[in-house]
């Protein structure tokens, strides 16, 4: 019989036997557990758990639901899904393209667990890299008189596709509290900075003229709270003093990319956990 493995992750509060229980739960499935990782947080006394099990001739619903009652004392937030099974993923763009190509370069290179269902961008200069990589391309332009019925379309567009997760892959609009909290936890975003420094238009030249030997990229959920959200992935780079604008941008491009992409990976791969303001991360 074919075993099949799932990847299990759940949260709830910590108190003692939740282990225990999981681990029965999967010796009555007749399972094995492969990998896992846990952590309990002293501060906000939460549990958190992903787990790697392989089960033979059944389903994640089937799964779900014997963990689900095996672990019921416990109050759950369970998901269990087909570790081979790609996240349906929706990147959103502007006109900086570094980004998008950087995550279809590594999806296509099978980099990443994604399956990516479209481009959606208020551009169009990106329907070209849409079109050679096989991906639906959808323009969307918005106005300020127009934000409301633009950010409609896009909820189709997210609902339509069946998108598990959206990437900012430097959009460059703000999201309405409505759209974030219509996806609360399903969209991430890759900022030019370690937050909050240079906020805004142009920060590579801003961090030029104060001198910086430092730039970095910081990944984190959206919020209705402006680049505020919970942060996956950061990463530096050191710059030196006689470096360019330009070569500032060029390091800043790279930086960036790499950090999306690892916050992406991450949170495909299930190893990503909100936490309040903050996020668990296993390696």
């Amino acid at each position: 019989m074919t075993q099949t493995t799932y990847r299990v992750t759940f949260a709830c509060q910590d108190r003692p036997g939740i282990v225990y229980a999981f681990s029965q739960g999967v010796v009555d499935l007749g399972g094995n557990i492969v990998k896992s990782a846990q952590y309990s947080d002293a501060q906000t006394g939460r549990f958190f758990i992903r787990a790697e099990v392989d089960v033979a001739g059944t389903t994640p619903e089937a799964v779900q639901d014997a963990l689900s009652k095996q672990l019921r004392d416990f109050d759950v937030d369970l998901t269990v899904r087909d570790n081979g099974t790609p996240l349906r993923t929706l990147l959103m763009v502007s006109s900086l393209d570094h980004c998008l190509l950087d995550l279809l370069y590594r999806w296509r290179m099978k980099e990443l667990a994604i399956d990516v269902v479209g481009i959606a961008s208020n551009h169009d200069v990106t329907r070209e890299a849409a079109e050679r990589y096989g991906v639906p391309f959808h323009h969307v332009p918005i106005t300020a008189e127009t934000k409301a019925a633009a950010e409609s379309q896009l909820l189709a567009i997210v609902e339509s596709t069946d998108a598990e997760l959206v990437v900012l892959a430097r959009y460059m609009q703000v999201l309405t509290d409505d759209l974030c909290r219509r996806l609360q936890g399903r969209v991430i975003n890759i900022h030019h900075s370690f937050l909050p420094a240079f906020k805004g238009a142009k920060p590579y030249h801003r961090a030029h003229a104060r001198g910086v030997k430092l730039i970095g990229a910081t990944a984190h959920y959206v919020t209705g709270d402006l680049d505020e959200g919970p942060i996956i992935q950061q990463d530096v780079v050191r710059v030196r003093h006689d470096q360019t604008v330009d070569a500032l941008v060029a390091a800043g491009r790279d930086v960036e990319g790499r950090v999306l992409a690892s916050a992406v990976k991450a949170h495909a791969e299930g190893r990503v956990f909100l936490n309040g303001d903050r996020t668990v991360v296993f390696d």
